[in-house]
């Protein structure tokens, strides 16, 4: 009898597993179809964006492209240094280096000078991290919490992580994109050891919905409502008549707002799509979007990590996807010099979107996520030329040699596609 609890328990887990997988799954279809046009250029895809994510529409914000480290840390602790109300920083990698220890004290600097500052670190992505830096800000009276830690009682919720980076000073200026505090992200992408991403800072009216993005979390987290001037002041509009909308996102039962709004985006597409991926292993539904986004007459380009990827397991499930991709006319490419670890869309050259979500189903169903996205042909311009300058260092992959592969590759491939819910 004994020896049947063996297979009895490892065919509840299978069982359970499949429940499990299957809770996002939809009664009438496996993918997605678009009822009536809209054109990301118009009101018409606000509103839908807005109605499918519950994001308001804003006005009047300003909003500077970030680079690389070289330029995302000055301005983010020149940011933190300028604080004189609250703090709010959220992150999913905090890991170690000099920028690990600079961060922590520009905080506690804050802290000392008797501003409120809040921070949430995920607890499985920052797990590398010092614990004597922790010490170090709680002593200077930092709030530090770490986001659904391991639990006996709790154990299905260790796969639904925290993925998202904001950092919002005084409820008026908010950061946000892709880059974690560790020395991967310092340097300007130069080698492999410094990573290449995007961030972006913005200022005006959108500030508080990257605020609502760290408030949701900490609430969990603690049981805290942030509420008052200090963290939700009146908010003025400070730029031109763009628009703006930040989308926050959960796991859940059924479609989240991530995969529904870059499923809207690609639906949308008329022109171009041109697609920054750090992690990429889309699901068949996603393949079939792009695929048909390019057969409607777009033209559909694909930046993601070559040789230097962080995850080669997330990269080979990806590439279970290119023969299909490419048959489709979607063209892809794989950054050499480094990691590259941006999540960036554009769509007919005026809408965008920065944020922390990857092309993969982690982002789309498993994790907390937040993008910030724009319609503005001036800052799609800006995005534009970065990724112009990702696709020099990156290599193409064409549909004849690509289908030359090894089969050792394909077998991995295969292998590996069973895997995709997971990654």
């Amino acid at each position: 009898m004994n020896r049947r609890w063996p297979a009895a328990i490892a065919a509840a887990g299978v069982a359970w597993y499949a429940a499990d997988s299957l809770r996002h799954r939809r009664e009438e279809a496996e993918g997605y179809q678009l009822r009536g046009e809209v054109d990301v250029r118009g009101e018409s895809f606000l509103r839908t964006a807005e109605s499918l994510t519950g994001a308001p529409i804003t006005r009047g914000n300003t909003i500077e492209l970030l680079i690389n480290g070289d330029r995302i840390f000055p301005a983010l602790l020149e940011t933190i240094a300028g604080a004189e109300r609250s703090i709010n920083l959220l992150t999913y990698v905090y890991w170690t280096g000099d920028i690990a220890g600079e961060v922590a004290d520009a905080l506690c600097a804050r802290a000392r000078a008797g501003v409120e500052v809040n921070v949430i670190l995920d607890a499985v992505g920052a797990a590398r991290m010092d614990s004597r830096l922790v010490e170090r800000m709680e002593g200077c009276g930092v709030s530090v919490v770490r986001f659904r830690p391991p639990r006996p009682y709790a154990l299905r919720r260790i796969n639904n992580r925290t993925h998202r980076k904001v950092c919002v000073v005084d409820g008026r200026i908010g950061m946000t994109g892709g880059v974690g505090i560790a020395e991967e992200w310092t340097g300007d992408a130069q080698d492999p050891d410094h990573w290449r991403d995007t961030h972006v800072r913005v200022r005006g009216p959108v500030v508080r919905g990257l605020q609502g993005a760290f408030a949701e979390n900490w609430l969990e987290a603690t049981g805290d409502v942030l509420a008052g001037d200090e963290y939700l002041p009146d908010l003025e509009a400070t730029g031109d008549r763009s628009a703006m909308q930040v989308i926050r996102s959960a796991a859940g039962v059924g479609d989240t707002n991530a995969e529904t709004l870059y499923f809207l985006a690609i639906a949308a597409a008329r022109r171009s799509i041109e697609l920054t991926a750090a992690y990429f292993a889309p699901r068949p539904a996603f393949v079939d979007a792009l695929v048909k986004a390019s057969r409607a007459g777009a033209e559909v380009r694909i930046v993601v990590p070559g040789p230097h990827s962080h995850h080669q397991l997330v990269r080979v499930a990806g590439r279970a996807t290119y023969d299909a991709l490419l048959r489709g006319g979607v063209r892809i490419w794989e950054y050499q010099p480094t990691m590259l670890h941006a999540k960036t869309m554009v769509v007919d050259g005026v809408w965008s979107a920065v944020g922390s979500v990857n092309f993969d189903n982690r982002s789309f169903q498993l994790n907390d996520e937040a993008t910030l996205t724009v319609q503005s042909e001036e800052f799609a311009g800006e995005l534009a030329r970065s990724f112009a300058a990702d696709l020099e260092q990156s290599v193409e992959m064409r549909p004849g040699r690509f289908a030359r592969r090894p089969l050792r590759a394909r077998a991995a491939e295969n292998a590996a596609r069973l895997a995709r819910r997971e990654l």
